[in-house]
């Protein structure tokens, strides 16, 4: 019996392990439709879905605490399967059971959590919020159905008003017929009529255990009797009405409780087309989930298609699920391989020895294309893929005694099919091509099998042995070699993939170590045409040179890492000498300087003195000049240019050029050259006329810079500059603190802009803002000191601030 694809390459079994990762009725039966999609649109969709949900949860992961699975805010764990009840809902007249009301009432509750959960990360994960966007609002519904359902399914008393009075009702009767029933039980309990002293219910009336012999002395109603016939449950004639009362009561509680549960069914009713999208999108989500759990859990990627014209197959560090999985039970990891395949090389050719790991990359390729149609992400690094339709695939030893088909034979059957749907956008595996019948004419077959899936333009992978396809492989040039790795030492395979040369199958050799004797291995090497050991040995040859390659680079790139080591430590060392150089020299020019401002501070106090505050305050506005042009020549030193050395030759700054000048922090704009080599320049919102020597430094434009086009409908409208700008604000009308707050960015402006003396306009009102504002010039760190303007400046309406420099 032929198998498919899908089983050959073992794709259900993928299903199985996502299957782990659901956790409701909902989410398995969602994922038994998990199949290969026809539809590439479709297919891209699942993956960025998934892709989203990995991110979900490793955002999660990220966020919990070290050691264990966070949980989702919402979770699936617990839902029901409520399909069935959900259709019922359609039906006119229709009453669900309590139990499937109170899970119907789970899963919609349930689903306004998820709602919420995924629509707070629209902004991250907007696919995931487009899920939810149709589910509808149920908190009137869960409002009013809330809590009329205990846990096992009974209606608590509080589910109407009916139902409590009655079952109140029911207690009363109980104890009526019990107080009754203990009165008969001590009235009769010195005859000897009674089996034993107690209460029992039988065929729902509540009665008591009489001696068979002994029922005459008793009036009453026989309900039932012992198996042993000695003992008959009599319900004694003063407590039958209270126990008719009882049933009365009961009959009336059933039908109140139908009531209640055809006008819940009714609710739940009036939601059956929303509660049926709600039952799909949680099970969609847990499905959808299940997929990204997959991809974190097995370190995926979400895979990407190849554009159509330009088809692409690329896989780095790929692991086989299956093989993941079993050997991560035992504590081992899978041997990941790594190809790629474009529009000129569609053929890959792999041979090397038996057990090697030739049909493990063949599934591996075939597996994981039928996984990206599936939506579902792929162990590895990195992925891509064309869009295989079909992927055909001969793996695996069809001989069937009942069909009288040999194993050569199922294998043409099954090329044979392959053949037939071959096409540029095709995947086919063929594993042991020409196998199973004589070596010649096999590979005669395979190079032609091979050939014809070539011209046909289907991307082709092949495990071989035979001699004449590795030759046709290394003489086709769309035609790739691989081989599977073999450690020539213990001839044991290492399973790992290497693209570029074929590979030695190493028969005789593996013989010779599983202890074949020496003489048939000796025979076997004599019975060998000269062509097939000159092949071998050039093969041989071939992986030596690679090998020894391969270790000259891993030598070289040693030597490298081991210089650049080198150099970092040299850097490091220059660094550490001259950062001690550099604040060696610091201390000596900061002592210098200090000593020098104390100097200075005792000149202007005797300047002060003798020629008066106006004085003093212009020698020290000159004395700090001299020490930041002092400060900024020693900046200059520490950047390169050293003592005595010619000026440096500065380009001339252009109109909108970035220049940086003596004494301001921020970068200035030139908007204009002046005719007596005077530029103006404006910094911030001030503008200034200063010096071709007060600029320091010419900034370069960065690539790129220049004008830049604004977004859309984004537009600037710059603000119009009045005339007293720069040296004054008016405050008036102002809040306190809002003038504190704009009187302080002034300041800082006006710092920025060495200005020595600025006015503040704050009018005279009732004094607050002046009291407020002189307040703050108490302490600010750019206020030297500060007064009451001239009368022709606005005299108590405005205060004059001088700066420091």
């Amino acid at each position: 019996m032929s198998q498919s694809v899908e089983q050959v390459l073992e794709f259900p079994q993928v299903v199985e392990i996502v299957r782990r990762y659901v956790a409701s009725p909902l989410g398995t039966a969602e994922l038994e439709t998990l199949r290969p999609l026809e539809d590439r649109a479709a297919a891209e969709r699942l993956l960025a879905e998934a892709g989203e949900a990995m991110g979900y949860l490793r955002r999660g992961e990220a966020d919990a605490r070290p050691g264990g699975r966070p949980p989702l805010p919402f979770g699936f764990t617990g839902l029901h399967d409520v399909r069935a009840a959900a259709a019922r809902l359609g039906v006119e007249g229709a009453e669900l059971e309590p139990l499937e009301i109170l899970h119907l009432l789970e899963l919609l509750s349930r689903a306004g959590d998820v709602r919420s959960a995924l629509e707070a990360s629209r902004e991250s994960f907007p696919r995931l919020a487009a899920l939810v966007e149709n589910l509808a609002e149920f908190r009137p519904l869960l409002h009013d159905l809330a809590g009329k359902i205990l846990p096992n399914g009974e209606l608590d008393d509080h589910a109407s008003a009916a139902l409590r009075r009655i079952r109140r009702e029911i207690e009363q009767q109980r104890r009526a017929i019990q107080a009754s029933l203990e009165r008969f039980l001590r009235a009769h309990s010195e005859e000897g009529s009674l089996q034993e002293e107690y209460v029992t219910i039988r065929n729902e009336r509540l009665v008591v255990p009489v001696k068979a012999g002994q029922k005459r002395r008793i009036d009453g109603v026989i309900h039932a009797s012992s198996s042993s016939g000695q003992t008959l449950f009599v319900e004694p004639l003063e407590t039958i009405d209270l126990n008719n009362q009882l049933v009365r009561l009961a009959e009336e509680e059933t039908v109140e409780i139908h009531r209640i549960l055809r006008e819940m069914t009714a609710r739940l009713a009036h939601y059956a087309d929303a509660i049926g999208e709600a039952i799909r999108t949680l099970a969609y989500l847990e499905a959808t989930f299940a997929r990204g759990r997959f991809g974190v859990e097995f370190d995926g990627v979400i895979p990407a298609f190849s554009p159509e014209a330009t088809p692409r197959l690329d896989l780095r560090q790929a692991r086989h699920p299956l093989l993941e999985d079993l050997l991560r039970r035992k504590g081992r990891s899978a041997v990941p391989l790594s190809l790629a395949m474009d529009h000129d090389h569609r053929v890959l050719i792999i041979s090397g020895p038996n057990t090697g790991g030739k049909t493990v990359a063949l599934k591996t390729v075939g597996l994981m294309a039928l996984m990206a149609r599936a939506g579902l992400p792929v162990p590895a690094q990195a992925a891509t893929f064309p869009w295989f339709a079909p992927v055909l695939a001969d793996i695996g030893d069809y001989q069937s005694i009942q069909d009288s088909l040999s194993t050569f034979s199922a294998h043409i059957a099954a090329l044979r099919g392959m053949v037939e749907n071959a096409a540029p956008g095709s995947l086919a595996l063929i594993d042991e091509l020409g196998a199973a019948t004589d070596p010649q004419e096999g590979g005669a077959l395979a190079v032609a099998v091979v050939d014809y899936f070539r011209q046909a333009g289907a991307f082709t992978l092949v495990s071989t042995h035979l001699p004449a396809l590795k030759v046709y492989g290394a003489k086709t040039p769309e035609v790739l070699s691989a081989s599977v790795g073999f450690n020539e030492e213990t001839l044991e395979p290492n399973y790992r993939l290497a693209v570029g040369l074929p590979g030695k199958s190493a028969g005789l050799d593996i013989a010779r170590r599983l202890g074949l004797p020496e003489a048939i291995i000796v025979r076997a090497q004599q019975t060998l045409s000269a062509q097939d050991t000159e092949v071998a040995s050039l093969l041989r040859e071939l992986h030596r040179r690679v090998d020894e390659q391969h270790a000259a680079e891993a030598a070289l790139e040693e030597q490298r890492l081991q210089l650049a080591r080198r150099e970092k430590e040299i850097a490091r060392e220059w660094e550490k000498r001259e950062t001690q150089k550099f604040q060696e020299l610091e201390r000596r020019v900061e002592a210098a300087l200090e000593k020098f401002t104390a100097e200075a501070r005792e000149t202007i106090e005797k300047i002060a003195q003798s020629s008066g505050r106006r004085a003093a305050s212009e020698a020290s506005r000159r004395t700090a000049r001299v020490e930041r042009d002092t400060r900024e020549e020693f900046e200059a030193a520490l950047r390169g240019v050293p003592s005595g050395a010619a000026p440096r030759t500065l380009p001339a700054p252009g109109e909108g050029s970035l220049v940086r000048l003596k004494g301001v922090a921020a970068p200035a704009r030139v908007k204009r050259k002046l005719s007596d080599g005077r530029f103006e320049v404006e910094v911030g919102a001030l503008r200034m006329q200063v010096d071709a020597g007060d600029v320091l430094e010419v900034i370069p434009a960065s690539p790129g810079a220049g004008p830049r086009a604004l977004p859309d409908r984004v537009t600037v409208q710059m603000a119009p500059r009045t005339a007293g700008a720069l040296s004054e604000i008016n405050v008036i009308g102002a809040t306190a603190e809002e003038a504190r707050e704009r009187v302080d960015k002034f300041l800082d402006t006006a710092v920025m802009g060495t200005l020595g003396r600025v006015r503040i306009i704050h009018g005279h009102g009732m004094g607050v803002l002046r009291k407020t504002l002189w307040q703050m010039f108490a302490s600010h760190p750019h206020v030297e000191r500060y007064y009451q303007a001239e009368q022709q400046e606005g005299g108590a309406g405005a205060t004059i601030v001088e700066l420091r420099s």
